[in-house]
């Protein structure tokens, strides 16, 4: 055989073997069924940030664990969100010994049941934003930083549960 023809024959295998990749939803299906309903505990401090949360999680579920959104009573799984805790912790200071930057914390704790399996995750997400000296956390920046501290933490969940399907 020449070199030509071998590497022709390498390259055939490998192009038909393929790389081995699988998409995370390959792994969440082997957790979650295909109609997943979410219920969201409101948290009293912020109840607007329940709807956002909402959102995300359906969002996730239809993006990332390639399923559907259903109502209870034809759903297969359920996921039941609660806020664990919202903090919001200085991390920077300026010269003058003034708070610039803040980091929000997010803690959602996160029961679900499934077909195959069931479970509590208590899963964090961080989100760090910029302040003007001497200034306070306004309304709209603290629900801003919910929203994204909850994305950040619903992202650990999908990661977990899609390490739960690998396991499967």
């Amino acid at each position: 055989m020449t070199l030509l023809s071998l590497f022709t024959v390498h390259c055939s295998l490998f192009t038909l073997t393929g790389c081995g990749y699988k998409p995370a939803t390959t792994f969440t299906k082997k957790v979650f069924s295909d109609k997943i309903y979410t219920d969201i505990e409101v948290y009293l401090r912020d109840p607007e940030n329940a709807v956002l949360v909402k959102d995300a999680l359906n969002e996730a579920i239809v993006s990332r664990f390639g399923a559907r959104v259903a109502d209870k009573d034809k759903a297969t799984t359920i996921l039941h969100v609660k806020f664990n805790n919202v903090s919001f912790t200085p991390i920077q200071y300026d010269v003058n010994g003034y708070a610039i930057y803040y980091r929000a914390k997010v803690s959602l704790q996160i029961r679900y049941r499934s077909p195959k399996e069931s479970g509590t995750e208590t899963v964090t997400g961080f989100y760090d934003f910029p302040m003007q000296p001497r200034a306070i956390i306004s309304d709209a920046l603290r629900f801003q930083a919910i929203k994204e501290g909850s994305g950040k933490a619903l992202d650990a969940f999908v990661s977990r549960i899609t390490l739960r399907g690998v396991k499967l």
